[in-house]
């Protein structure tokens, strides 16, 4: 019998964190264990995590258990993606190591997994928690009033994108079908060096079958647990990454408009002091993003307005 669910955990030198994430997951899967496969993905760690993945390997003996550890680090994106494609079950759940899940949560991803076989994606709601100010931001991050299976997903989607973009980049609240996404990876091969990536996997999942977006919260994502991005690797994500995901967005069937007007809108958001910074400090790499981006900018000004005045 084919396997419902891979439920994958990329990590990198955090093993306490993946001790106390594989803790949750021993819970959880009760009941569950010949449904799912589990793989841990270490990204060539260099703490004890092969330790811990070791210990935790002879504990899950009712489950196919997988230890894969990359000889160099491929990076973030990279490692995430091995996750998805190494994935042989129907189902993908790719978590992070440090992300605070409900115990009850897998039991409701894998009822509703065998309940609606049409799902491509399945979205779990969250709160979203500020861990230096210890503040909680948003109790859920997606406003459902009421949890139905839409078969068309581009507008719940683009829903989504317009109120809160973050949502949809939350690694751990997606579950993929795996077909749906490795298809994505295919169709986007270096979509594995955009950070914000997870975005467009999500988004081409939704145009692949039905979608589901959660009323209640299972999980929480707890800003400010990873190391922020340098402030080098923030301007591209901003400015490179970013964009490109509602360029590849349109190339797959969403509103032309809708992102034209996404990536207007953030221009208008644009802080000026910031990009003259750059060029300060990092001046060929700046004009390298941001020239393509201001020409990407002024494509959209024009094409939005020629759309309204026909």
């Amino acid at each position: 019998m084919n396997k419902l669910l891979t439920i994958a955990i990329p990590t990198f030198n955090r093993a306490t964190f993946l001790d106390q994430q594989l803790t949750w997951l021993a819970k959880a899967i009760k009941g569950f264990e010949s449904e799912c496969e589990i793989i841990i993905s270490d990204n060539c760690s260099t703490d004890n995590t092969q330790d811990i993945i070791n210990k935790w390997q002879k504990i899950f003996n009712k489950t196919t258990f997988k230890n894969n550890k990359n000889t160099t680090n491929i990076g973030v994106m990279a490692n995430i993606a091995y996750c998805f494609q190494s994935a042989i079950t129907e189902y993908v759940w790719v978590i992070g190591d440090d992300d605070p899940i409900q115990e009850r949560t897998l039991g409701y991803v894998i009822n509703n997994l065998k309940a609606h076989p049409e799902l491509a994606l399945l979205i779990l709601n969250f709160s979203w928690f500020y861990v230096g100010s210890n503040e909680l931001a948003h109790e859920r991050c997606f406003t459902i009033e009421n949890e139905n299976i839409v078969s068309n997903g581009k507008p719940l989607i683009e829903k989504c994108l317009h109120e809160n973009f973050g949502g949809l980049a939350f690694m751990t609240a997606q579950v993929y079908k795996t077909q749906a996404a490795k298809q994505a990876f295919q169709l986007w091969t270096s979509s594995v060096n955009n950070r914000e990536a997870q975005v467009y996997w999500t988004a081409f999942c939704a145009t692949q079958g039905s979608v589901k977006i959660t009323k209640d919260v299972y999980l929480e994502y707890a800003c400010g647990m990873n190391s922020a991005p340098g402030e080098k690797l923030w301007f591209r994500m901003h400015y490179l990454d970013l964009p490109m995901i509602y360029v590849k967005l349109m190339e797959i069937g969403y509103s032309e408009i809708f992102c034209r007007k996404l990536i207007i809108s953030h221009f208008a958001e644009n802080n000026w002091r910031v990009i003259l910074g750059a060029l300060k400090r990092w001046p060929l790499t700046t004009i390298n993003i941001i020239i393509p981006y201001l020409s990407l900018v002024g494509i959209c000004r024009w094409k939005v307005l020629t759309s309204t005045a026909n």
